[in-house]
């Protein structure tokens, strides 16, 4: 039976920018207090204290620190991907409840690690933080499949859609550079790092697929950083049941957004019915976010200008992880369920690398960035 705690008392490990998202909910969240704050840049930490009016959080220059500091009870960690596996062990020996950032570890050796390692400490909440599926039009979609609105699902269709936005996040290059090292990072930086995002929403809506073919190309983009696009990921799923995940870089696409100039959209048929999701990173088109078609009609939904964000897909995961650790109900992702979900992803770098088909089960736990870029050689 999972401990539950009546205040979630967080220590964040890792103050990079995405963490101002990561922070929201739990500075405006009642049961909820950032009491703790790690980077190997004690400054940086010091700024996100400063700028989350978080003046009592302790900083901290080496997390080990921070897992030291009995106030903490849970922590969020941010890290490069290298360090996933050993910061997440870190902390549930611990003691600590675990909101741990997609992808969980690099391969699935790691990922075999960091579960057996929640599993021996059940009275501990461990969670593979996906924001995607918490994002208010993808859980208005799922509501409505799980209500059989469109029937028994058929085929996913993700677009994922960089480009160029003057309002949105300036990226540094050290956040680019280790994003584009596969042997810290796993794989590529939009079909593996953001590409987690599109295969959970793959898994989330249909489960996990049996077999992936992909074709991945490479361009150098206006920043002069090489990304892993365009691309093109088919996913077959049991039951004759399909999807694709499109990936197309447009240099010249102006996005409209606060955070990566990246825009995604969703379409999922079922057999008497279609719902599209027409709003991700940031936004491309007009209109509602949300369309389903089906009975001979059109509906769009209608949501807050907070929730088409896309700091409310965190503010929701958050909020889902505060409340799993109140109630001791399981979180979503499970340490098991991210683990599916980075078989997956892994499955479509493989595919890539070896050009043709691979089916899940020949994703083994040595299957890892460095191997994949060994195949590819």
């Amino acid at each position: 039976m999972r401990q539950t705690v009546d205040q979630v008392r967080v220590g964040i490990i890792g103050a990079g920018r995405i963490s101002d998202l990561h922070a929201i909910e739990y500075r405006d969240n009642p049961n909820a207090e950032i009491v703790a704050i790690a980077d190997v840049v004690v400054e940086q930490a010091s700024a996100r204290a400063r700028a989350w009016g978080c003046a009592q959080a302790r900083i901290y220059g080496d997390y080990r620190a921070l897992l030291d500091d009995p106030r903490v009870n849970a922590v969020e960690i941010l890290l490069p991907h290298d360090l996933h596996c050993e910061a997440a062990i870190a902390a549930l020996d611990a003691g600590k409840h675990v909101s741990l950032q997609k992808p969980m570890t690099r391969n699935l050796a790691e990922a075999d690690q960091v579960v057996a390692c929640a599993e021996a400490k059940p009275k501990q909440t461990f969670k593979v933080f996906e924001n995607f599926i918490f994002y208010p039009p993808v859980m208005k979609a799922k509501a409505l499949v799980d209500e059989g609105a469109i029937g028994d699902l058929v085929t996913i269709r993700v677009k994922s859609n960089p480009g160029i936005s003057r309002t949105g996040w300036k990226v540094p290059a050290a956040a680019w550079a280790w994003r584009q090292d596969k042997t810290i990072n796993g794989g590529g930086p939009i079909a593996f790092d953001d590409g987690h995002h599109k295969f959970a929403l793959g898994w989330h809506f249909m489960g996990q697929a049996e077999e992936v073919h992909a074709w991945i190309g490479e361009t150098t983009d206006v920043s002069g950083s090489r990304i892993d696009a365009p691309g093109m990921i088919s996913w077959k799923f049991p039951g004759q049941r399909y999807g694709v995940l499109e990936i197309a870089y447009s240099p010249e696409l102006e996005i409209a957004t606060e955070q990566y100039a990246q825009d995604d959209r969703v379409e999922i048929t079922g057999t008497r019915g279609v719902i599209f999701i027409n709003r991700g990173h940031g936004r491309i088109t007009d209109g509602p976010a949300t369309i389903l078609c089906a009975n001979g009609k059109t509906e769009g939904f209608n949501f807050s200008d907070a929730d088409l964000g896309w700091p409310a897909s965190f503010v929701h995961s958050v909020r889902h992880f505060i409340a799993a650790l109140r109630s001791g109900e399981p979180p979503r992702l499970t340490g098991e369920q991210g683990r599916e979900v980075l078989r997956f992803t892994l499955a479509g770098q493989l595919s890539a690398a070896l050009g043709r088909a691979v089916r899940l089960d020949e994703v083994r736990s040595g299957v890892s960035g460095t191997e994949i870029a060994a195949a590819q050689a």
